[in-house]
């Protein structure tokens, strides 16, 4: 029920890229889709707009959701956030950052 892979790993669905030292993934017994992946090792997110670091990530295919753990860092363009931890509902296109947020905001002009 469960593959794991180590080295460079990266994966892809759509424009979202996920990269890791380690992923596991969980397959569903009965339709042996994939309903979970866990990444460690130093992971990377990566959308068209923005990119996020953490040392942990846990992604619930069936439910949406990317949480990210230890030391996240998010950026998007010139601004930044950091956290504990973060939950991203992919469904919904939003997130919450939770614990010692940091915020580092740039707008455009000089």
């Amino acid at each position: 029920g469960e593959a794991v892979f180590t080295g460079n790993v990266v994966i892809g669905q759509g424009a979202l890229r996920i990269a890791a030292g380690q992923v596991v993934v969980v397959y569903d017994d009965a339709s042996g889709d994939i309903t979970r992946l866990t990444a460690s090792g130093g992971v990377t997110f990566v959308t068209q707009s923005e990119a996020a670091e953490a040392t942990e990530a846990l992604y619930d295919l069936a439910g949406q959701t990317l949480t990210l753990t230890g030391d996240v860092l998010l950026t998007q363009g010139a601004s930044a956030i950091s956290a504990d931890s973060m939950v991203i509902d992919l469904g919904a296109g939003t997130a919450r950052m939770e614990g010692r947020v940091r915020t580092v905001l740039t707008q455009g002009g000089n």
